[in-house]
């Protein structure tokens, strides 16, 4: 018997933040069920982990209103973060010289999947 198993996902577009910034939040969360995530996204001090929280919750809530999946049996099946475009800026310095400055933006995307 093939059971097939219903991944939601949802996607947050041009953050402004860097990806490898991002990258390393999501990391912790990667694999776990959905109320550890949400439990280990609540205290961290990073800008990111907002941003994560509010992509996972949207993800969750895709499943739960789209799909009829229940909260407790959820689990983030994949998550990743791609780069968006760069903003280039120029910064001047001293003797007439301007460096450059990239800002970075991110794409996080969130696949939940039902244990």
């Amino acid at each position: 018997m093939n059971k097939t198993t219903i991944s939601v996902s949802a996607t947050s577009k041009y953050i402004r933040i860097s990806p490898t910034k991002i990258d390393l939040i999501i990391t912790k969360i990667r694999g776990k069920t959905y109320k550890e995530a949400l439990k280990i996204l609540k205290y961290l001090p990073q800008k990111a982990g907002s941003i994560v929280w509010q992509t996972l919750y949207s993800a969750v809530s895709n499943a739960i209103h789209n799909y009829d999946l229940e909260k407790d049996k959820l689990f983030v099946k994949e998550i990743y973060v791609n780069q968006g475009p760069i903003l280039k800026r120029m910064r001047p310095r001293a003797q007439g010289r301007a460096f450059a400055i990239q800002k970075k933006m991110s794409h996080i995307t969130v696949k939940v999947c039902e244990i």
